[in-house]
């Protein structure tokens, strides 16, 4: 053989292997889930009516509470801008909209901020971080088991009027070092990413109303793309300065009541309104491998423009329609099986009608005699432009979980403008049993940007979690361990007050397991000892009004190193009949360590190897 013949064969067999690699990598692509369902897993919220929790959120829904207020003191002089007149230069036509409490307030030390620095942040950036860290929270995600992981940030955010504000009120000479990464809208996502220490996908989305929703798609993309094993997607939107209101003023925009009366004969306008909401997102499978709750299920996403219309901001019907064809062909769902629709609805003359005929246009084929029922929560909230996706994905999720669809407001006289005599479609006025349609309870979520670019969503209540296996009878604990934790000692004291609250909601070693292992552990440390939810909530209530109480052990953790846990089992000697059967009966990890050594030891003992 000559050395060209071997040069040869070394050629073919190098090819052949960069050929399989190719192979594999071509079947590793083609098998990843690219319409794998995705859960929701996670989520917190701050929505106008003081709602600071979904808990809250959905009371405000069910009980049909309008949550506009006149706009706060500390917004702008609303008696000098006001104007009932409409349309007239520099004057807003309303006193109204939906606003958040306390947004001068923040835990700057919880972060690590400096208070320069925090004086300088745009208050959006801040709500992001703490809404951001209880949604983890809340998911069972502790930020530090994520630090470093390709986590992914996608963030809605349109208005800067923190900037703008600032701006007005000072002079170049006075810009400090934090003036850039605290305004620009693209450091929300950043900022987020980089306190909670994530390197995944990180960005900032503005198309206007539709922003959150279109974070969320894309947040749903990079999942299924593998670019992240879990994501983080939502809005925020703070009204802080009164350019953007006289402006939308001018335009006809503006409810002079400060209300949306979506689908209403009075619909005039919208209200503006505040709020952030952050959703944390899995693969469905991942979730459903890690034990995880799952609130809901998103099926799928899609998102278009409205191309040529009668103007810029004029919405079209037959994208509004295309953009839902896509949304039930990406998740494989017939449009007679949805059910419910949380409509963009905003509340104008204009777009409530073309909104409406564009949704049944889409969904009313394929139906067996069910209505499909459709709301808004603008109208409870007022909307919450940048953050009004996820404020509205957020309502339908309470929704499913719960089994019903609350009151829509202000919903009187229906808009002659929408043909309601050749469509089935109703609104709910009360609270309403949701009941499924063709087996399953399937929902749609719209979005539609004042630029033109417009998101659906489809969504579908979580799939039963299954009971846990147990192999064993087991033994509840007589006494459980619940541990609290904090930056400082006040706000040590205020989480012991929450947890003395939550109590009696599940069970007590439910409560203490997650807070044990699915909370970050922080400076400032409480541990209380009991043996039932009435006597935790007891020494809970009695600590954080400063007392002594026994069973209770307060601390701070010294330095910030991290030191594992070892269990020393002593050998000959010590042993006792019935010994561990008590930590056999009620600790899994134990019971399964223990069975997989004496399946071990089993065949030894037989052959006698033991000795």
């Amino acid at each position: 053989m000559t050395t060209e013949d071997i040069n040869y064969r070394q050629i073919v067999q190098q090819q052949l292997v960069k050929i399989r690699k190719l192979e594999a990598r071509l079947e590793k692509a083609e098998s990843t889930p690219r319409a794998e369902p995705i859960a929701i897993v996670g989520m917190a919220c701050r929505f106008p009516g003081g709602v600071t929790t979904p808990e809250a959120y959905w009371e405000l829904l069910r009980d049909g509470v309008d949550a506009t207020t006149e706009v706060p003191a500390n917004r702008w002089d609303v008696d000098a801008l006001y104007d009932s007149k409409p349309q007239v230069p520099g004057k807003i036509n309303t006193r109204r909209g939906g606003f958040l409490k306390d947004v001068d307030q923040f835990d700057a030390q919880f972060f690590g901020i400096s208070p320069r620095e925090a004086a300088a942040m745009d208050p959006q950036q801040r709500l992001l971080l703490e809404v951001g860290w209880e949604a983890l929270e809340r998911a069972g995600h502790p930020v530090e088991r994520r630090a470093r992981q390709r986590v992914g940030v996608f963030v809605g955010v349109m208005n800067t009027d923190y900037s703008q504000r600032l701006l007005a009120n000072a002079d170049l000479s006075q810009l400090d070092p934090y003036f850039g990464t605290a305004k620009g809208a693209c450091f929300s996502a950043g900022r987020l990413s980089y306190a909670l220490g994530f390197q995944g996908p990180s960005m900032a989305v503005d198309t206007a109303c539709s922003s959150s929703l279109v974070a969320l798609h894309l947040a749903i993309q990079s999942l299924r793309l593998g670019e992240c094993p879990v994501a983080l997607a939502g809005g925020v939107n703070l009204i802080l300065s009164p350019e953007l209101s006289v402006y939308l003023s001018s335009s006809g925009a503006l409810s002079p009541e400060g209300r949306c009366k979506t689908f209403d004969a009075s619909a005039d306008g919208y209200a503006r309104g505040e709020g952030c909401g952050v959703l944390v997102l899995k693969r469905l499978s991942d979730a459903v491998a890690d034990g995880n709750e799952v609130l809901a299920v998103i099926r799928g996403t899609a998102v278009n423009h409205d191309g040529p219309s009668s103007g810029l901001t004029v919405p079209n019907g037959m994208a509004q329609q295309a953009v839902i064809r896509q949304a039930l062909e990406n998740g494989g769902v017939r449009a007679g099986e949805v059910s419910y629709v949380e409509a963009h609805g905003t509340g104008t003359s204009l777009g409530d009608p073309i909104e409406v005929d564009a949704m049944w246009g889409a969904l009313g084929e394929g139906r067996s005699g069910e209505s499909l029922w459709m709301g808004s929560a603008k109208t409870n909230v007022g909307h919450l432009e940048s953050a009004a996706g996820v404020a509205a994905v957020m309502k339908v999720v309470l929704s499913l979980r719960n089994k019903q669809l609350p009151p829509h407001l202000h919903f009187k006289t229906p808009n002659p403008h929408i043909g309601w005599e050749r469509m089935a479609v109703e609104v709910p006025t009360k609270l309403t049993a949701w009941e499924p349609a063709q087996g399953r309870r399937v929902a749609g979520v719209s979005s539609f940007g004042l630029s033109g670019t417009n998101a659906h969503l489809i969504l579908e209540e979580a799939p039963p979690r299954p009971e846990p296996v147990r192999k064993h009878d087991v033994v509840e604990r007589p006494r459980h361990v619940l541990v609290v934790s904090a930056r400082s000692p006040s706000a040590l004291e205020e989480q012991a007050r929450r947890y003395a609250g939550a109590l009696g909601e599940a069970s007590v070693g439910d409560v203490c397991f997650t807070a044990a292992v699915g909370r970050a552990h922080l400076e400032q440390r409480m541990a209380v000892v009991g043996g039932s939810a009435e006597e935790l909530k007891e020494k809970l209530e009695r600590a954080a009004a400063g007392e002594v109480v026994g069973g209770v052990v307060k601390g701070s953790a010294v330095g910030r190193e991290k030191r594992k846990v070892a269990f020393l089992f002593t050998g000959q000697g010590s042993q006792y009949v019935g010994m561990g059967k008590e930590l056999y009966g009620s600790q899994p990890a134990f019971r399964e360590a223990l069975d997989a050594c004496a399946k071990v030891l089993e065949g030894c003992w037989r052959s006698r190897c033991w000795r």
